[in-house]
């Protein structure tokens, strides 16, 4: 069994001027030589100064959770941030305490355009999907509208998919950011949607703040109250009228409504407004 000798530190790093003891000897070149002139002159600076010369990890590790969202760790190696591996180090948490130069050199990357392969989190996705399918949209029609396979959708409704390519993350925002202010087209098809999406408790887009959908420790805010009995009455009543706009007959408002009110009194709905008057319940009581 052969093993690969680990190739040295580049030219012009502290690690290759002042090479290691018993395994690699100093470099003295032009280029290293002055690199470890500067690094010990800043050693110094920092020790009569007061300055430790391990600093804490966590600015660094919440700018890497940042370009994590767009960039692989390929890219942000390539940016001038150093090994991969220890970038995991500290982004996992397991590094509480880093070099000052380190922390400098991440700090330095700045975020570049995603990555189209690239796998991010689905918690934001996930929820603006359910919003969507809380306003009757369907699993079909926001498959059509985001290129995507239907199933695809639903696992990421369901919970079941915890990460999305990044081509697929920036059309599912595209999507929401067009439908999210339209209900769905009225019809047996959005009342089924609509009426599974609150029976799994999702939350329509109004409960969550465009600014914390994105956090997984974030929760909608439904209000402080369940409409009434008046209230709900009241909604229902918009929705039957919004149908009969459209011309549909009360036979067929009845039929889109999957028969949760009586016929009776989508006609007497719908003759109100035709005519702009309202029955007078309190005389048909008396009578």
């Amino acid at each position: 069994m052969t093993s690969t000798a680990k190739p040295p530190p580049a030219h012009g790093s502290y690690a290759r001027a002042n090479g290691c003891p018993g395994y690699r000897e100093p470099c003295k070149c032009d280029i290293c030589h002055p690199a470890f002139r500067r690094a010990r002159k800043q050693y110094n600076v920092n020790r009569q100064l007061g300055r430790p010369g391990l600093v804490d990890a966590t600015p660094a590790r919440e700018h890497l959770q940042k370009l994590q969202l767009t960039m692989t760790w390929g890219q942000i190696v390539a940016a001038g941030a150093c090994e991969a591996r220890n970038l995991q180090l500290i982004a996992d948490g397991r590094r509480s305490q880093i070099r000052r130069s380190t922390l400098t050199k991440i700090l330095a990357v700045a975020p570049q355009p995603p990555a189209p392969g690239k796998y991010v989190d689905a918690t934001g996705l996930r929820r603006r999907l359910q919003a969507l399918r809380v306003l009757g949209w369907s699993a079909c029609r926001l498959a059509e509208a985001a290129s995507s396979a239907e199933a695809r959708i639903q696992l990421i409704c369901s919970g079941e998919q915890p990460t999305v390519r990044q081509v697929l993350a920036v059309k599912i925002l595209k999507v929401y950011a067009e439908l999210s202010q339209t209900p769905a087209p009225p019809g047996r098809s959005a009342t089924r949607t609509t009426r599974h999406a609150l029976a799994n408790g999702w939350a329509p887009p109004s409960a969550w703040d465009d600014d914390t959908i994105d956090d997984p420790t974030a929760t909608p805010d439904f209000g402080d109250r369940v409409l009434n009995f008046r209230e709900r009455a009241a909604l229902r009543r918009e929705e039957i009228i919004h149908l009969a706009w459209h011309g549909d007959t009360p036979e067929q408002i009845l039929e889109r409504l999957d028969h949760e009110v009586s016929i009776a009194a989508v006609r007497q709905v719908v003759a109100e407004w035709r005519t702009g008057k309202k029955r007078d319940r309190s005389k048909a009581v008396a009578a």
